[in-house]
């Protein structure tokens, strides 16, 4: 008897419809009181709101044929004589129709299968749930609670029928295509409020300011006009920050949707094979001295272990110092990687990172099912202590080695002199440079430790090892006793591992790490071409293995082939508890680039970046529109780029750029220029629905990637010399771009600019983590480079206010705020010196504290507050956190901030170029010294206007309290307002006192120099301002006389 097949045990075949429609494939179907056969499946669109009215919807299901039972061939109906037949019988059954049964080649045996076609009458009731609660036998239900057997003959695959392999029928069903990813958008019980209140604080803040104009100061016009000056800019500021925030979204993946795509057994993918695509994960350094080697070696370790599919996987270090150091360093973590990776698989570790592993305050042993993990857990631990001796030992170790070849090179040079002066040593002596020697006894061709011509960070030879090779297109494992533990059933495969070393030479513009950046781009493009980079800084690991399939979900979904990047958040370790210089910045990463992910996409901000590939080489991405109108309200498809022949069409890339293969865009390198159809080609999603454009067809990405040969890499290093980019558009068009210390967020400009979006992944487990400098200078330092590259986006062209069309109006008013943002401390320290300027001199910035001004700031400050906190709902930051942003806010302000707008209007005016230090890594290993560095006052003098701005309002505040109180009729509206402001500039600078007290409270004697020096200062210029009354009679005295 025919029966709907089960979704786990039946495989549908394709059919032509009679009724000239796709047939419908069932998944789950019920028998209706009256014997019809209904299907409940997602993909037909058959509607089940009421009874059943129409004969022409029809379902197909799938049907077991028993043997006959003579076990004899039986034959169908409408089979031919000779036993012959089509494969398979499309029939119609109406309520009074006969039954015909296809059977294939004649045979009646259990493999026979026949599909059958039911009319099924529309039906008008209101939910399908009301009929399973009627007393009707329900026979879909018996059928699957009897395992399918239903009367004579087999309605299901049986779990024996032979596949393949690790392969059984229900992998090649018809199963329903589902997305990558879903958008989660904030309750509009929240969203709702806090826009209608942006637009109620825009209305009283505009009326404010109106009042504020029409309304001056008789008695300090001067200070009227400053603060009325201050005030508007502020609220221009306040408008660009916040207008860009009116639509926060959230996202979510769905891992197992991306592993049944790609990674499990289907009709294109038999074995079940990974068919994700390629990714390239790059690391920078620069300085060993400031980024330790062992915090990049546990940084690589984490990237090798991460859960990604090990032949799609190849990860870069850049080592733009050439040191000898980090290269032995990589090569031992490589080394112990060996043992490290698989003992994460084993045993499923988070994190991969083994110093942060160990570091773990929580039991090891939970949810862990080995019996040998404690075992495995001791002598991994062993293990890494060996290996971090090793890595903190390198540098002696270099330099015994050195001396050791030195000397003996020194000896033999003496020796030839002798020789050749007649075995006397000339008298000059012997001139002999001291080499830095690697271990096989060679020189080494990067930077010497005492450095010398071709030897030094800017004068070495180009550097590529590959010190992990191209592995396996399928998995190796391990043995028992493999490396001292049982790997079998492990995978013991470690990504291909390279360290490149770009050539620099005198007279060449090296462009800082965007030129470092764009040399890995074109060396991975010959080594492994991954249509997908990841992009890392030395001390940020990856902290939830599976964060780079995260990132892949969003660019293999539907639509993904319009995705540039996919920026995570920030998060960081080692910082203090009270997080008193703002570093985890959470209300920038989880407020922001939340909002900004409404828009056209988040920022890119220097690492946790995954990139399209063929995005970075500069093409427009496919399907881009273009906003017109006074704020961007109309969209329009834009131009596409015609391709320059029918022929060339087929074979090109996407959107191809006209001058694809000249050597004025990526250089002369063929081998270069040919990957770059295959990268394109690589990153589309799969073509698995038919809402999926631009995809490529399952199962194109299975093949074994070919083993490195001596022209690859010889090809590899020449892409990395010096004189490779030119006269290309490396860092004009193509590439990180070049001219701005951020040229993170100008490369992300560029990419939005063109017409593509970015994809903010918050994952629910940190996807990295890194460190952040938690001492005052250090930070200053780094507030100070990121507002300097903001200032020098302002005067460059990647102004926001030069760009395409192609720009969303709110994401260009965001990259216009980057812009802008530093300008902001001119009015900020202006308006910190007010409240003492006007404890000075007995004035405020209004005539009278009437109610007027005291409803308006009382209006504007209640609904900023409540602004905050809807904020703080759907951005999920603390309220603490969120005044620490506030905090800092100010002191950067008043210091770094102000100090890069003077520096980048130097550098524009004067052509001074800036240069800044690389920013500390710490690598303390005793956890009573992991806060150390919080508490050391390194003096600066971007402390010099803050400490002045304390001093300023503290002593304003004595003086105005001795006046009022010793004056004849005391003013006390004026001194509260004064007192009040005052005190609230001091409350934002609370973290910048703390700091300077150090860990006991002890101020440095500069800090009291400066103070006293500030104080006299202020003192005598107000006694000049505003002297006493006593001097004024005195004064008047003497001029009666």
């Amino acid at each position: 008897m025919a029966s709907p097949t089960s979704p786990k045990k039946s495989s549908l075949s394709k059919q032509n419809s009679t009724a000239g429609r796709p047939p419908h494939a069932v998944k789950f179907a019920r028998r209706t009181s009256s014997g019809r056969v209904v299907s409940l499946s997602r993909d037909d669109d058959i509607d089940m709101s009421g009874d059943f009215s129409g004969q022409n919807d029809y379902i197909n299901y799938t049907v077991m044929m028993p043997p006959t039972p003579d076990n004899q061939p039986g034959q169908s109906s409408d089979s031919k004589p000779d036993g012959g037949s089509s494969s398979y019988t499309s029939t119609r059954f109406g309520p009074e129709s006969g039954r015909r049964v296809g059977q294939e080649n004649g045979g009646g045996n259990n493999g026979a299968k026949m599909e059958r076609r039911m009319s099924v009458m529309k039906s008008n009731n209101k939910s399908m749930l009301l009929r399973s609660q009627t007393g009707d036998f329900d026979h879909n239900r018996w059928l699957f609670e009897t395992k399918g057997k239903y009367g004579i003959g087999n309605a299901f695959w049986t779990p024996t029928d032979d596949y393949g392999p690790d392969v059984t029928m229900s992998d090649f069903m018809d199963k329903p295509w589902k997305p990558l990813t879903r958008k989660v958008k904030v309750s509009p019980g929240v969203l709702s409020p806090y826009r209608l209140l942006i637009v109620i604080r825009l209305v009283v803040m505009a009326f404010f300011l109106s009042w504020r104009i029409r309304n001056p100061n008789p008695e300090a016009m001067w200070l009227w006009g400053i603060s009325i000056v201050c005030e508007v800019w502020f609220a221009f500021s306040w408008v660009l920050d916040i207008l860009p925030k009116l639509n926060p979204i959230n996202r979510a993946t769905d891992l197992a949707a991306l592993r049944d795509k790609f990674e499990s057994p289907s009709p294109s993918n038999p074995t079940g094979r990974s068919d994700l695509p390629g990714v390239d994960v790059f690391v920078s350094t620069a300085d060993p001295e400031k980024e330790p080697p062992l915090v990049t070696a546990n940084t690589m370790l984490s990237i090798m272990a991460a859960d990604y599919p090990v032949e799609k996987l190849s990860v870069y270090i850049s080592d733009d110092g050439g040191a000898i150091l980090t290269f032995e360093a990589m090569a031992e973590a490589v080394r112990f990687a060996e043992v490290w990776v698989p003992f994460c698989r084993k045993h499923n570790i988070e994190p991969r990172n083994p110093d942060s592993y160990f570091q773990l305050k929580t039991d090891p042993t939970k949810n862990k099912k080995r019996p040998d993990f404690v075992k495995d857990r001791r002598w991994i631990k062993r293990e890494y202590d060996e290996f971090k001796v090793r890595i903190n030992g390198l540098p002696e170790s270099i330099r015994r080695r050195a001396d050791a070849y030195n000397s003996r090179e020194e000896t033999k040079e003496k020796r030839v002199a002798k020789e050749k002066n007649g075995g006397v040593l000339p008298p000059e002596g012997v001139n002999y440079n001291k080499a830095t020697w690697m271990a096989d006894g060679t020189h080494w061709p990067g930077t010497w430790l005492n450095p010398v011509a071709d030897h030094s960070k800017g004068d070495h030879a180009g550097i590529l090892q590959v010190m992990s090779k191209v592995p396996e297109n399928v998995p190796v494992m391990g043995h028992p006793d493999e490396k001292r533990l049982d790997f079998t059933g492990v995978d013991i495969r470690l990504p291909m591992f390279a360290y490149v070393s770009r050539e620099k030479r005198p007279g060449y513009d090296h462009n800082k790490k965007a030129g470092a950046m764009n040399a890995m781009v074109r060396a991975s493009a010959i080594l492994s071409n991954g249509p997908f980079i990841l992009n890392l800084d030395c001390d940020h690991y990856i902290y939830n293995c599976l964060a780079i399939k995260e990132g892949i979900c969003f660019m293999m979904d539907r639509g993904g082939d319009r995705v540039c990047y996919v920026q995570f958040p920030q998060r960081f370790e080692g910082v203090d508890p009270s997080d008193r210089y703002a570093n985890h910045n959470t209300v920038f990463f989880d407020g922001n680039m939340r909002a900004l992910d409404g828009l056209q996409g988040p920022v890119y901000v220097g690492t946790g970046c995954m990139f399209r590939r063929y995005a970075l080489y500069g093409f427009n991405p496919p399907r881009a529109n273009e906003y017109i109108g006074m704020i961007g309200q109309s969209k329009i498809p834009a131009a596409p780029v015609p391709p320059r022949s029918e022929e060339e069409a087929e074979t090109e890339p996407l959107n191809s750029h006209p001058d694809l293969n000249l050597p004025i865009k990526f250089g002369n390198s063929t081998m270069f220029t040919d990957s770059i159809a295959v990268t394109e080609f690589q990153g589309r999603p799969l073509a698995d629905h038919v809402s999926v454009k631009n995809g490529r067809p399952p199962g194109s990405l299975l093949a074994a990637r070919p083993p490195l040969d001596a022209p690859t890499v010889a090809e590899a290093v020449a892409v990395i010399s010096c004189w490779y980019e030119d006269k290309t558009e490396w860092g004009l068009r193509v590439g990180w771009i070049y001219g701005s210390v951020t040229e993170d967020v100008v490369t992300g400009y560029r990419m939005h600019n063109r017409g593509w979006r970015s994809i903010y992944c918050v994952t629910k487990r940190d996807a990295f983590r890194g460190t952040a400098p938690i001492n005052l200078t250090d930070r200053l330092h780094q507030v100070l480079r990121w507002a300097t590259g903001s200032v020098e986006i302002f005067y460059s062209r990647n102004n926001a206010f030069l760009a395409t069309r192609r720009l969303k109006f709110l994401q260009r008013m965001a990259y216009m705020n980057v812009g802008i943002y530093p300008f902001t401390s001119i009015f900020l320290v202006v308006y910190c010196f007010l409240p003492a300027l006007c404890l000075f001199t007995g004035k405020f910035i209004v005539g009278a504290l009437n109610t007027t001004f005291l409803v308006y700031l009382l209006t504007n400050t209640l609904t900023l507050i409540l602004i905050s906190l809807l904020e703080v709902k759907w951005s999920g930051v603390g309220l603490e956190e969120f005044w620490r942003n506030e905090q800092f806010w100010v002191i950067g302000g008043t210091s770094a901030h102000l100090v890069a707008v003077i520096q980048g209007l130097l550098k524009i005016v004067a052509g001074i170029e800036i240069s800044f230090t690389l920013t500390s890594k710490s690598a303390a290993e005793d956890e009573e010294d992991i806060f150390a560095d919080l508490y050391v006052v390194k003096w600066t003098s971007l402390f010099i206007l803050p400490l002045t701005i304390i001093v300023v309002n503290i002593v304003a505040i004595v003086i105005g309290i001795s006046r009022t109180i010793y004056s004849v009729i005391p003013q006390w509206g004026k001194l509260i307002g004064g007192v009040f402001f005052s005190f609230w500039v001091l409350a934002h600078m609370y973290p910048f006192m703390k700091g300077l007290m150090g860990r006991r409270g002890r101020v440095p004697t500069i800090v009291y120099v400066w103070a006293g020096l500030v104080s006299i200062t202020v003192s005598l210029l107000w006694i000049t301002v505003s002297p006493p009354d006593e001097l004024n009679n005195t004064a008047s005295s003497g001029g009666n006389l």
